[in-house]
């Protein structure tokens, strides 16, 4: 679609919608952008904006004589596309876009493009750090904190942007075509926003939707759902797994990952030479991996980035040691499939803070993961009630509630042994509480550090 004089309404004014603005201004559209907070100032948007940007500012609701002046929506990530104004502008026959298909309409060159409940940031940025150690022209974008649309008027021919892809942004893509993707695994996740598992299965699987013959799927054979999805598909398959040799796919073969491409075995690594601990970090490594070998790239430059690469900020970070207590932020664990990969990383008698905000998640599998290490379940936020009772349920007694993190790590401090680990892995989302969980892992640093002064 030319944007050439388009009249083009961004929905959604944080950093996402911001950049699709300036995007959208230097592709010559006439970009609206909206939101329906009537408590933002337009004073306060209009400061993000790009000096002597003419973009106009609409704020609260929109009228049908603004919206059939429109030729385009873009949405914002967090705008859900079941709400009555979006219904309204499709009803009108307005073509809806998410920030992740303008950018792939304005950008040039090759996409690797990674979804799935748990691990995309870790994926995302291994495989980063390996296109921008091969490539002349690499770039890390989308969920990951760099909006696609910020970097697009950067590429070349010869570039190549890795993107980390949530359900949300996945719900409006129709010409978006990675030349690898991957579905790195489907848990209950979001289901406030798709409502059912079935429709976010949908969603995740859309990554697929406009690849060939030419084109590779990187997909966790341990997920049955993708399993059988990898069957249906048009494109290559490469399958992972942490558990089982594969005859053809990549795979942890005891303590050495290695690749199987149907005629000859190549040895990867060995875990022990990875700065990455736990299973699931294995499984990430493999995705990667096999992302990077069917783009082209040489296992020498490979193992360059993967014996260098240091575990991502917040996803089960070593903090520090106080008292001979060992403390870990995994703040980005934000749903219960997730947590239980970080207590499953622990190796010794751990303190674990938890909850947050309500996705409408269900807890019981992650309280049956704690496998005697959990000393105390510290609650707070939300979901502290429904956490404990599916605690209680589930024969785990020892529950503290807490109204602050601040409280949760004092506690923690006080009742840890020499020999313990704290562990903020809260299984919910950090909304309401705290803007996102970058801000809530770097409370808990903080708070942890001064428990050294």
């Amino acid at each position: 679609m030319k944007l050439q004089n388009k009249k083009v309404l961004v929905f959604g004014t944080g950093i996402s919608g911001i950049a699709a603005v300036k995007l959208l201004e230097d592709a010559g559209a006439v970009p609206v952008l909206f939101d329906g907070n009537t408590q933002l100032k337009e004073e306060d948007i209009r400061a993000k904006l790009p000096e002597g940007s003419h973009t106009e500012i609409l704020l609260g609701d929109l009228t049908d004589e603004q919206i059939q002046s429109l030729d385009l929506v873009v949405l914002s990530p967090g705008v859900p596309t079941d709400i009555p104004l979006v219904k309204r502008m499709r009803d009108a026959g307005l073509k809806i876009w998410g920030e992740i298909e303008l950018a792939y309409e304005c950008g040039k060159g090759d996409v690797l493009a990674i979804t799935g409940t748990n691990g995309k940031t870790t994926t995302t940025s291994l495989l980063g750090a390996i296109m921008q150690h091969a490539k002349e022209s690499a770039f890390i974008v989308g969920n990951i904190g760099i909006p696609y649309t910020q970097i697009v008027e950067e590429t070349k021919e010869n570039s190549v942007t890795v993107a980390e892809i949530s359900s949300f942004q996945l719900e409006t893509i129709e010409q978006f075509h990675p030349k690898v993707s991957a579905i790195l695994n489907i848990t209950p996740d979001h289901l406030n926003r798709h409502h059912t598992m079935e429709e976010y299965i949908r969603v995740k699987e859309l990554i697929t939707l406009n690849q060939n013959q030419e084109d590779t799927c990187v997909l966790n054979y341990e997920d049955e759902v993708l399993r059988e999805f990898g069957k249906t598909l048009n494109c290559q398959v490469i399958f992972f797994s942490s558990l089982r040799i594969l005859e053809k796919g990549i795979y942890l073969n005891g303590e050495m990952i290695e690749y199987n491409d149907g005629q000859k075995i190549i040895t990867v690594c060995s875990v022990k030479e990875l700065n990455l601990p736990g299973r699931h970090n294995y499984e990430n490594v493999c995705a990667a991996v096999a992302m990077a070998l069917a783009y082209g790239i040489s296992l020498e430059d490979i193992r360059y980035v993967l014996l260098r690469f240091k575990a991502v900020e917040h996803r089960i970070e070593y903090v520090t040691e106080v008292n001979g207590v060992v403390y870990y932020n995994d703040s980005k664990g934000t749903n219960p499939d997730a947590a239980i990969k970080g207590i499953q990383a622990m190796d010794r008698p751990t303190l674990l803070i938890g909850g947050g905000y309500d996705k409408n998640s269900s807890y019981e599998e992650w309280i049956n993961a704690f496998d005697g290490k959990v000393r105390y379940l510290v609650l707070l936020g939300q979901t502290r009630e429904k956490i404990a009772e599916t605690a209680r349920k589930c024969g785990f007694q020892d529950i503290v509630m807490t109204e602050s993190l601040e409280e949760a790590v004092k506690f923690c401090a006080e009742h840890a042994n020499p020999g313990d680990a704290v562990l903020l892995s809260p299984a919910c989302a950090s909304w309401g509480m705290f803007p996102n969980y970058e801000v809530r892992g770097k409370m808990f640093k903080e708070l942890v550090y001064q428990l050294k002064k």
